[in-house]
């Protein structure tokens, strides 16, 4: 297998290494590695100029084991067949992994979005919505997009006015589509949710002393050094966590470049140095790396590449020197970098694990907009009444009165936000223990990559034996 072996293939690959530590039938597994459903879709835009273009999309359904599917809408001139496919397939896999009850699915409009204006953009994505519906591939309970690379909040209100627009059953409409506006249903804290699913994933990891000891580092994130590659929305929240933990940031890399510093970068201030300049380049007191994947060989404790896939390839992955690399992207790092990582001693957190905070909280909303509540609604005030009962009971009996500020903090109850972070986290904490226990149980042969595989593929057979898909 090479560097240019089709993305797609790169995910089998790594689907059978796990599936032949499983017990299921060969049919089983082969039902379960194939993607069910593309769709190929091209239509014209008229251009504000007036000049018309095709426009070529895709949509992939890669496993119906579990309804709906899910998956991102990403804009981007690298968008084709293959990239929708195997995103898919990674989507079942991550859904598995942290046990959210969707099949996956993934999709894309290869366009340069820079290059339109935003009625442009408008008109482009109701067009995709429209023919997504015409042929059965977008609805609450059939397949739900979310935002991927190149599309946000923004888009996502657009599919769903479109989506209302031609629906004929109104009751469940909002579910149609998450990552939405908070006005339009969305939920509080999925923006940065793939970004501080990432963090979860990379904090409960670096805990583990015993885990750690191997690769020479200290349990926890204090003080250990970090590079991150992408200062998309992911790339940002999860460098702002990390440092919030203190961790250090002493690379940050875009495509123009990357700057360093081992002593540390301040996120925010090389964020506004960037808006200021339009370059990440020649922030001061710090060194300029170019080009931009150079920074990925940098030296430091904890290397998150979080731009697109096919990153870390064979000709870089021996000049890495990164203890941990948490695969914050879709498939940064090709099988044959793995390989080289894996035999150097670094630690890999997964993709296939790492990045699912964004379906997770996208769950989140997705129950949210089917029970027409917002979480919190309902037991937040019942909460802090008991709560400052409670504390009132303890003045009583102590005869001391708790400072002001205490008294507002622990009193509060949870809201929407506060309740999303917390079952991400939980969600996050539980599935690494999950693939961890199978690691050590398999022994060093089979690293994290695997057996966050053998994890889906054991739970995906699951859900297709109490079908009675198959004996």
């Amino acid at each position: 297998m090479t560097e240019t072996t089709p993305f797609f293939e790169q995910v089998n690959l790594n689907f059978d290494r796990a599936a032949r530590l499983t017990p299921h039938h060969p049919g089983l597994l082969e039902q379960i590695k194939i993607c069910n459903s593309v769709y190929h879709i091209t239509f014209p835009l008229e251009k504000d100029d007036g000049t018309i273009e095709t426009i070529h999309a895709w949509r992939a359904e890669h496993s119906h084991h579990k309804l709906p599917t899910k998956g991102g809408i990403r804009y981007s001139m690298l968008v084709n067949e293959d990239e929708v496919m195997a995103l898919a397939a990674l989507m079942t896999y991550k859904c598995a992994i942290v046990d959210v009850p969707f099949g996956g699915a993934k999709g894309g409009i290869k366009i340069a979005k820079w290059k339109y204006s935003t009625e442009e953009l408008e008109r482009i994505t109701r067009r995709f919505t429209y023919e997504m519906v015409m042929k059965n591939f977008i609805g609450p309970g059939v397949d739900v997009p979310a935002p991927d690379y190149g599309t946000g909040a923004r888009e996502m209100a657009w599919m769903f006015g479109t989506y209302n627009a031609l629906a004929s059953e109104k009751l469940e409409v909002m579910a149609c589509v998450t990552g939405k506006p908070i006005s339009q249903g969305g939920i509080r804290g999925r923006k940065e949710a793939t970004g501080r699913g990432v963090y979860f994933g990379i904090r409960e990891a670096c805990g583990l002393a015993k885990d750690m000891k191997p690769l020479g580092l200290s349990s926890g994130l204090e003080g250990k050094s970090v590079v991150v590659q992408g200062l998309g929305n992911v790339g940002y929240h999860v460098a702002k966590f990390m440092q919030e933990s203190g961790a250090v940031i002493c690379g940050l890399a875009e495509y123009e470049g990357a700057t360093y510093n081992p002593k540390g970068l301040d996120l925010e201030s090389v964020m506004e140095h960037r808006r200021e300049n339009g370059s990440i380049l020649d922030y001061p007191g710090a060194t300029n790396i170019e080009p931009s994947s150079r920074a990925l060989e940098l030296p430091c404790d904890i290397l998150i590449p979080a731009a697109l896939e096919n990153q870390i390839t064979h000709e870089n992955a021996p000049r890495i020197q990164a203890k941990i690399i948490g695969e914050a992207a879709n498939g940064p790092t090709t099988p044959a970098a793995h390989d080289i990582l894996k035999e150097k001693g670094a630690m890999i957190i997964p993709d296939s694990f790492l990045n699912a905070g964004g379906v997770t909280v996208s769950y989140f909303e997705w129950l949210k907009n089917l029970s027409h509540v917002r979480f919190g609604r309902l037991e937040k005030r019942f909460e802090e009444s008991s709560n400052q009962n409670m504390l009132n009971a303890i003045e009583k009996i102590t005869g001391k009165a708790f400072p002001e500020k205490e008294v507002s903090r622990l009193s509060r109850g949870a809201g929407e936000l506060d309740l999303v972070n917390s079952g991400l986290e939980d969600t996050m904490i539980d599935a690494y223990h999950e693939i961890r226990e199978i690691h050590k149980q398999h022994g060093k042969d089979v690293d994290l990559r695997i057996a966050s595989f053998i994890s889906a593929i054991n739970k995906i057979a699951r859900s297709y034996l109490e079908l009675g898909i198959f004996p």
